[in-house]
């Protein structure tokens, strides 16, 4: 599977991320207000596998916590600098090696010094993920 149309490699900071991804950025989701994050595309590759033949949990819970921290940092200007608090992923459906995934996140409540979050991991229509996280704020 190619990368959808409309998604551009992210090129978030190198360093573990680069292990993770490649990532991609997609544009807002429609549905999410007031804030519209953008979306994260990840798609699943022989790295990525486990011995099991599926995505390992430990990628998707990544892709997770990348996709509600980008939220958070980039929703404001100058951008903020979100470090993760707590983190929750719950698994629906596994990934399979050629799917392609995509983030949706919330922002739930964005204070002056912590984030809400929250959110869903979707292969096309269906979803294999919900997320939730909590991170401070370095303003």
């Amino acid at each position: 599977m190619d990368i959808p149309s409309g998604f551009a490699p992210a090129g978030f900071t190198p360093g573990f991320l680069d292990h993770g991804g490649p990532y991609y950025l997609g544009p807002a989701w429609e549905g999410v207000r007031p804030k519209t994050p953008r979306v994260v595309g990840l798609k699943i590759m022989p790295h990525h596998i486990n011995y099991q033949d599926a995505a390992h949990g430990g990628v998707i819970s990544t892709f997770a916590d990348v996709t509600l921290s980008h939220a958070v940092y980039d929703a404001e200007r100058p951008r903020l600098a979100p470090s993760t608090v707590t983190l929750t992923v719950n698994y629906l459906v596994g990934a399979k090696l050629g799917d392609w995934l995509e983030a949706r996140v919330r922002i739930d409540r964005l204070g002056g010094r912590t984030a809400y979050t929250s959110g869903g991991v979707w292969r096309g229509n269906e979803q294999i993920a919900t997320m939730s996280g909590v991170f401070t704020i370095r303003r």
